[in-house]
Order: C-alpha cells, then structure tokens, then sequence
C-alpha cells in the first residue's frame, strides 16, 4: 500500500460518513478484505503521513488549540489530523496556522471544551489501532500486528518526536507572532487552562 492508496482510504472513509466511529468500522472492513501485508503496510504507511506533521510548530498549534497538549494528545491530534486529508495535512505542514481556517477547528472557536463533543474534539486515538483491530479480527491473534512489525524489523514509535525547535506556546506575544490566525481564534485563556476536561 503507497502513499497513495493510504490518503484515498482515509479521505473514502471520510465521504462515506462524519462519525468517527462509522468512519473507523468502514476502515476496518476495507484493511480486513486485504492481504495481512497490506494491513501491516497501512500501519507503516500510517506513521510516515505523521511525520510531517510531528513538529514542534505543530505541537504548539495543538497546544494553542486544547489550552494543553501532553505527548499522547499530540500524538492523537495528529491522527485527527491525517483524518482530515492530504490537503489539509499538507498545508497544515507547510504552516500550522493555516489550521484557523480548518472549519472542523473554526465550529470550536469562542465555545467552552465542556461544549465540544467527542465527535468534534481534535484527537482521533482509535485511527492509530484500526490496522490492529483488522490483524486480530483476521488472525485471532490479540497482538498479530506488533509481532509482524518486530519480525519485519519495525519498531514504530509509540509517541511523537518532534522535528524543529520547541517554544512556549504559553508567551502569548510568541505565539501571536507565530500563529497570528490560531491565536485570535483560541486566544490564551486567563491562567494556565490544563486543557481538555
């Protein structure tokens, strides 16, 4: 599976419904009707669309974004992230503020978190176990995936590591100068917010 063929199954999944879970069982069914080295290649495949978007820059506009953002939560918005289509990613890539115009983050702006629904929330955790849930369901075997991975010498990562320089999102000078959109949309609340409730 290329590059190629992962974007089209993530965007199909995407058209063929707005629900996180409905577009999880949709990918699931389509990864279980292929070959179990396909299902190991979404996987690997799945990591490297995260690579361009694992950067400080991208931290701190996750950061901007939820008021708090640790390394799962990052890890989980970049999966949410990758949902949205290599358009979005690609240009999200290229400048993290260019999120201020994703209308999935605008709906959210100027409404409390407790407000956001977990359909709406930016994180997508269940994307990163879809490939494992395919191998077992086909295999029987509860830990199939991450054995295949080892036997292929793979070892992905199990959290980011991001490419760039860190900064403090916190400063809120800073990050007017660096994210100018995000930061009008998801100004820095009074005090520190510890993110989502």
């Amino acid at each position: 599976m290329d590059e190629k063929e992962l974007w089209e199954l993530l965007e199909d999944s995407r058209r063929q419904t707005g629900d996180p879970d409905g577009r999880l069982a949709w990918l699931r069914r389509q990864l279980m009707r292929r070959p179990l080295p396909e299902i190991v290649r979404f996987q690997v495949g799945l990591e490297a669309l995260r690579r361009p978007v694992d950067t400080w820059d991208m931290w701190a506009a996750a950061d901007q974004i939820v008021g708090g953002c640790s390394d799962d939560g990052f890890r989980h918005f970049q999966l949410w992230l990758l949902g949205l289509g290599r358009e979005v990613c690609e240009r999200a890539a290229a400048g993290p503020d260019s999120l201020a115009r994703v209308p999935e983050l605008r709906v959210l702006a100027g409404r409390p978190m407790a407000d956001w629904s977990d359909a709406q929330w930016p994180e997508w955790e269940a994307l990163g176990y879809v490939a494992a849930e395919a191998f077992e369901e086909l295999t029987g075997e509860e830990d199939g995936l991450e054995d295949a991975l080892l036997a292929l010498g793979l070892d992905l990562p199990a959290g980011p590591d991001p490419t760039g320089e860190p900064w403090d999102v916190r400063n809120a000078a800073e990050a007017a100068r660096r994210l100018p959109e995000l930061s009008a949309l998801f100004p820095l609340p009074s005090g520190n917010s510890a993110g989502r409730p």
